[in-house]
């Protein structure tokens, strides 16, 4: 049941299928389309015959016999108008009438018929008056058509033969062709069965060619690179977001077990503090793993959109940051911007933006936002220290550390930028970095459509 539910099979059978039915339906067309020939042959030459004894008694006389040409099985006969033989053939002589065809007011019929006494059937028989200077007689002339039922039949056995054959040939093409096609797709069916989790890195085995099939490789492989790359993505993340998990939850347990194993030398208020801090590190970084797994999933809340005015959410997070940090927040060159989307989301972003420039800002952190004709586009920048412009597309990895002086410092998750990056992409926008154009910080530049595209 297996074998026979396989391409090939189907296939293979298909073609044998349609290509019988042609040859059967051809075949029939043809042994009709001879025997029809034949017997048109035949009954051409019985009129013939008895157009040509009519024209030798139009005088009205009557050889006893009449003249056949050698080779000729035609039976020829001459009656009167009572029914009687006056001349005759000599296969014919001393039998009576071979037919009864009446030749009717054209004066020519003709008709087959199966049997007559004096011959094995089946004949074609041909009736045609003739009038004559002694009145009006018939003249028959009956041709076998033995002949066209042999060719016939030759013909019939011939393709009973030959189209079985010729199906069996076909047959055997069509299953070495596709087979042969079809061996790519084997050979990629056994890669992909043997490639597991930690195989990843393997790819199925490309035909080099431009057809359908090699297409499928190297979409199959492209989809491997994919595979490979998120698995990669994911252990790392998992990797991060244990070890960060892990590094305040350690702290955590160490200081409460040293204040318990020397109560006399605990500040139980600094410890109380600590614990605090760290509390509320865990549940900053649970939220932002949270929120990625939420993107992961495509499940970020697509319903909830309405028209927002990005200049208040921009101006009130400044305000939040002026509040938290002794470096200047420049809003100077925030002008207004509205935009249908997820007012949540994209609080979190611009707060995500803002905290990081201040975490990392000299003195400054300086902010615009303007609208143009499709996009709202808010540029955050800090004076801080750069990034190289090989690794700025990184730090929008998650939990990415870079060399340097602006690797990640302990007040933040490393999510910030990568919640960002999710949440814009989200919206159908752009998250860009790059300088500050004084030397040194750098810039991020967010595009947000104005009303949500088809991808959003």
């Amino acid at each position: 049941m297996h074998r026979i539910a396989s391409v090939r099979v189907r296939i293979t059978l298909a073609a044998v299928l349609v290509v019988g039915i042609a040859l059967a339906a051809g075949g029939a067309w043809l042994v009709r389309a001879q025997r029809h020939s034949l017997a048109r042959d035949v009954d051409t030459a019985a009129r013939l015959r008895s157009r040509d004894i009519a024209a030798t008694i139009a005088d009205g006389e009557f050889p006893h016999l009449l003249a056949v040409p050698r080779g000729d099985e035609n039976l020829v006969q001459v009656v009167d108008a009572h029914g009687r033989v006056v001349a005759a053939s000599a296969n014919l002589r001393g039998e009576s009438r071979i037919s009864t065809l009446d030749p009717g007011p054209s004066g020519y019929a003709a008709r087959s018929e199966v049997q007559i006494a004096q011959g094995d059937g089946p004949f074609r028989v041909v009736a045609r008056r003739v009038a004559t200077s002694k009145g009006a007689y018939t003249i028959y002339v009956a041709g076998t058509l033995e002949r066209v039922d042999e060719s016939t039949s030759s013909l019939i056995r011939l393709l009973a033969l030959g189209l079985p054959a010729l199906l069996v040939l076909v047959g055997v093409i069509t299953w070495v062709v596709t087979g042969r096609a079809l061996r790519p797709v084997e050979a990629m069916r056994r890669e992909v069965e043997e490639i597991g989790a930690k195989d990843l890195h393997r790819r199925v085995p490309e035909p080099g060619t431009e057809d359908e099939i090699g297409r499928l490789a190297r979409t199959m492989n492209a989809m491997l690179g994919r595979l490979e790359d998120a698995t990669e993505r994911q252990r790392r993340f998992v990797a991060d977001a244990s070890h960060e998990l892990r590094s305040p939850l350690t702290g955590i347990r160490a200081q409460v077990e040293v204040d318990l194993a020397h109560p006399e030398q605990a500040n139980w208020q600094a410890t109380e503090r600590d614990v605090l801090d760290d509390t509320v590190r865990l549940q900053r970084l649970v939220e932002d793993l949270l929120t990625l797994a939420t993107a992961d999933a495509s499940a970020l809340d697509a319903s909830h959109r309405d028209s927002v005015d990005l200049d208040e959410i921009v101006l009130t997070e400044a305000r939040r940051l002026r509040s938290r940090t002794p470096h200047r927040v420049d809003t100077s060159a925030v002008s207004g911007a509205q935009l249908v989307a997820n007012s949540d989301q994209l609080v979190r972003a611009v707060r995500n933006l803002l905290d990081n420039a201040a975490r990392h800002a000299t003195s400054t952190v300086t902010v615009a936002l303007h609208e143009s004709e499709c996009d709202a586009v808010l540029s955050v920048a800090d004076d801080g220290p750069g990034i190289p412009p090989d690794q700025r597309e990184r730090v929008f990895e998650r939990f990415t550390r870079l060399d340097g002086a602006r690797t990640r410092d302990g007040g933040g998750t490393g999510l910030g930028l990568a919640i960002a990056h999710e949440v814009v992409a989200f919206h159908g926008g752009t998250i860009t970095i790059d300088g500050n154009g004084g030397g040194a910080g750098v810039r991020f530049t967010m595009s947000l459509p104005l009303t949500p595209g088809p991808g959003a």
